[in-house]
């Protein structure tokens, strides 16, 4: 059973387990960002008990540092989170300048995201998602997770993300990737788009953003799309797996952000989108933190 589908009316309500993929000279704050804002997520305001998240650690050796000194024991290596991958629900791919030492050598967590999205084409029942913090979307774009997607990274680098994704549509045959300036950009988003999803106040439609013309095939535009965020549990509607089944890579939710404190944005996306709404917005609240909202492309109807 997913974590995330338990409704609490029916018991208690499952931890979400997320699993950070680090490696040599990860960002420091592309992982204590998104880790102190999915520690304070509660089911209940009122209960302290009601942990929402359960994070974990996974690195090639026992213990990772950042680029800026911190070291983090990992609770797991590769080889285990390859075997015991079905147990996550969440997959945190942080920024750094080790990003390109992984890119460079091909080393993980480029084989833990493959099979990641294998698993979720497989089993597409399950609701799964990877949140690529910073540069760390580059790892997406190596691996050809991104085609036919949007995306965003920080912006020293949309060049960089651009070129991959390219190359990487080259590579497969498939559809190429809309890179946009903003905050933070999910796809494959799931909550009630309503009677006219026009009107829809947190999509933009993939359309709204296709090229116009034979000089822009390959421009990154600034995006027009309508910001926001919901939890998809609150829809009174039952998710269609057939639909899920049919969207890229399984349905898997896909979050990328812009520089390092986008990554707290993307957080608290995700906590409102996997908890619920106010949950976010009370973990916003203690940290005296202003939620600053990304998009959403091509949420499907659930």
């Amino acid at each position: 059973m997913s974590a995330i589908a338990a409704d609490s009316s029916d018991g208690p309500v499952e931890v979400i387990k997320v699993l950070f993929t680090l490696y040599s000279g990860y960002d420091t704050l592309d992982v204590a960002g998104p880790l102190e804002i999915l520690s304070r997520s509660l089911h209940n305001s009122k209960d302290k008990t009601s942990k929402a998240f359960q994070c974990q650690f996974v690195g090639p050796s026992a213990a990772m540092t950042s680029t800026h000194g911190l070291t983090i024991k990992a609770d797991m290596d590769y080889e285990d989170a390859n075997e015991d991958i079905e147990d996550f629900d969440v997959l945190i791919v942080p920024g750094g300048e080790g990003i390109f030492d992984v890119l460079k050598t091909k080393s993980e967590p480029l084989n833990l995201l493959t099979n990641y999205v294998k698993l979720q084409e497989k089993n597409p029942a399950k609701e799964r998602t990877i949140l690529a913090i910073d540069v760390g979307a580059l790892l997406l774009a190596q691996q050809g997770m991104l085609e036919g997607l949007a995306a965003t990274t920080h912006p020293d680098y949309y060049t960089r993300l651009e070129t991959l994704c390219q190359e990487a549509a080259t590579r497969d045959l498939s559809m190429r990737t809309d890179v946009m300036e903003e905050r933070y950009v999910v796809n494959n988003a799931r909550f009630d788009l309503g009677d006219n999803p026009d009107e829809n106040p947190y999509i933009i439609r993939k359309k709204q953003i296709e090229p116009e013309g034979p000089n822009t095939a390959h421009g990154r535009r600034k995006s027009i799309a309508r910001k926001g965020s919901n939890a998809w549990r609150e829809s009174r509607r039952r998710e269609s797996i057939i639909r899920r089944a049919s969207m890229p890579l399984g349905g898997m939710r896909i979050i990328t952000t812009g520089g390092v404190t986008a990554g707290l944005d993307a957080s608290l996306y995700l906590v409102g989108s996997l908890v619920s709404h106010d949950s976010a917005l009370e973990v916003a609240r203690l940290i005296q933190y202003t939620w600053v909202k990304g998009v959403t492309v091509d949420a499907i109807d659930v």
